[in-house]
């Protein structure tokens, strides 16, 4: 825990946490569904995107790099990709249009692949393991779901921004769903992708474990 807490006062920490203290501000105005209020939530996820991308840029070049940053950034992250698919979840499955709502359960692979991800990392702090750092295809997928999302809830089919304001920039049904599953097929890849590194973390801790639990036998 000391080891956690090492060097944690720092400049992309702070943007971390900033960016959690920033969910909840995006689901209730996103939630209001006046025009302003989706404009304002809007903003606050470009911002979130943004900040993600550059709180680990800062950390590396300012040499600012701790234990709890490599923990705080993916929960941030976790909880906004958690908020967001709830929402569009609902807002796919309220909409008259019939592929949107059967596309809407597509929402339900980010619950489950990020509901996994917290149990399993908290499992293996619990278990003295330290979850390994996130590898590029999740750095990308995450990219990939934040310029989708933005997108979709600027112009997307009913519960985009500019179909709320009756204008005719909005992105056709397909292109919405195919967004969405593209980036739930990215999450599944980036899922599978953390697999050999915890299951190489797991077989360590708990080999070194069988072996010294022998030694004192012998």
């Amino acid at each position: 825990m000391k080891d956690l807490f090492k060097g944690c006062l720092t400049v992309p920490n702070l943007i971390t946490l900033i960016r959690i203290v920033l969910i909840p501000f995006f689901a209730y105005f996103y939630l209001k569904g006046e025009t302003n209020d989706i404009i304002i939530a809007l903003i606050i996820l470009a911002l979130s995107g943004l900040s993600d991308f550059a709180d680990g840029k800062i950390a590396r070049k300012f040499n600012q790099v701790s234990n709890l940053g490599k923990i705080l950034d993916p929960v941030a992250d976790k909880l906004t990709q958690i908020t967001i698919a709830i929402i569009l979840f609902i807002g796919f499955r309220h909409a008259q249009n019939p592929i949107m709502q059967a596309f809407g359960w597509v929402f339900l692979v980010f619950l489950v692949k990020e509901g996994i991800m917290v149990i399993g990392g908290l499992l293996m702090l619990i278990f003295g393991i330290r979850p390994g750092a996130a590898e590029i295809y999740g750095k990308v997928a995450t990219f990939v779901f934040y310029a989708a999302m933005i997108l979709i809830i600027a112009f997307g089919p009913e519960i985009g921004l500019m179909s709320r304001l009756g204008l005719s920039i909005v992105m056709p049904d397909w292109l919405t769903v195919a967004l969405v599953v593209i980036c739930a097929i990215m999450t599944i890849v980036a899922f599978c992708s953390y697999m050999p590194e915890t299951h190489r973390q797991v077989q360590e801790r708990f080999g070194k474990k069988d072996k010294n639990e022998i030694s004192e036998e012998k």
